[in-house]
């Protein structure tokens, strides 16, 4: 499924070990876990919104285990919390993002390598390629290079920023992964409706991009294809576009009726295989993994679930002046007049 100009494998690259294989099933069965209660918790008033992900657990847990810590960046979208989970990102400060008690989340970006929750449509795509940018600025030799891993899905790909986005970093061969999940849906828009073609990672040719089409719901494939793009990207030859092929089970948001574009029925015949089951299948059949491995990796998942929930109830509100303190490095006269009549207002100062 590999487009022109293609991306080389990793020669060198091991295989996952029976170890590595048992962490991303119990990653994945930790993100389904969180995710589905996160909708739930909405429902109760918890949390005022969320993009859930049901069916792209695969996809996002499989690429966010391919980065490396030390040295990439992650820019994500508002659909990103396996990609979070995956790296180890404070889940209770990346939840708070949805409580609306702290805009972007309360971890730190820095630390977890991991950028503030982006809810622009392909805003996170130019953030990477700035930062990516600076990494050949910054004039690191071929080998040592950090990546920017940035995710979008089918509906932001057709976004003017992604054009741009692509362009400026074929042109500049900025160390970029363009991570596409393409989940069937753009809202309520299906894929072949709004993308010419039927597929994003053929348009990479365009720019002179290598880019890779694979099937997102297979957690193996899409680490070894994320971990081939970084290996280009890092030895200085430029962008990499990958297109997981995945599905959107639930609806697009907590708003969302998903009933009112599609069916049940059809939910069920183009989703496929739960890729969650499909990974234990493959575990069980491979002797990686038995029936006791598989039940503690969900019972591990439920407590920690419990606690991220009762981590959430407990965020007290933000103070009102931060949001004049994070605008500008220097602040303006018109910021300050601002925060003033604030003050007045809210606090009577």
């Amino acid at each position: 499924m590999d487009t022109k100009p293609t991306l080389a494998a990793v020669d060198d690259a091991a295989p996952l070990t029976q170890d590595e294989l048992r962490e991303l099933y119990s990653l994945m069965a930790a993100v389904r876990h969180l995710d589905t209660s996160a909708v739930a918790w909405q429902r109760q008033g918890i949390i005022p919104g969320y993009a859930p992900e049901l069916g792209q657990e695969a996809a996002q847990v499989g690429s966010g285990y391919a980065v490396d810590k030390a040295r990439d960046f992650v820019f994500p979208t508002y659909r990103e919390m396996g990609v979070a989970r995956a790296m180890g990102v404070d889940m209770v400060g990346y939840m708070s993002t949805h409580k609306a008690t702290w805009h972007g989340g309360l971890y730190k970006p820095l630390e977890s390598r991991f950028a503030p929750i982006q809810a622009v449509v392909a805003g996170s795509v130019l953030h990477a390629v700035g930062w990516a940018h600076g990494q050949t600025l910054a004039g690191l030799p071929a080998g040592h290079l950090g990546v920017a891993l940035t995710y979008f899905g089918d509906g932001a790909s057709s976004q003017g920023d992604v054009h741009e986005a692509m362009n400026f970093a074929a042109v500049m061969k900025a160390p970029v992964v363009f991570f596409i999940q393409n989940n069937g849906w753009a809202i309520s828009v299906p894929t072949e409706r709004q993308v010419a073609g039927g597929s994003v990672a053929t348009r990479a040719a365009g720019y002179g991009i290598p880019a890779v089409q694979v099937d997102g719901n297979d957690v193996v494939a899409v680490f070894e294809a994320t971990r081939n793009a970084f290996a280009h990207a890092r030895s200085g030859k430029g962008p990499v576009v990958i297109e997981a092929m995945t599905y959107r089970r639930g609806p697009h948001s907590t708003a969302d009726d998903p009933g009112r574009y599609r069916t049940l029925d059809d939910e069920r015949i183009d989703a496929g295989e739960d890729p969650l089951e499909r990974f234990r299948k493959r575990l069980l059949a491979d002797g990686v993994a038995d029936e006791a491995f598989i039940a503690a990796a969900h019972e591990a998942a439920t407590a920690e679930e419990e606690a991220i929930r009762a981590g959430i109830e407990a965020l007290g509100p933000r103070p009102g002046s931060e949001m004049f303190d994070l605008v500008f490095q220097e602040t303006t006269p018109a910021l300050e007049s601002q925060a003033a009549a604030w003050r007045e207002e809210s606090e009577h100062v």
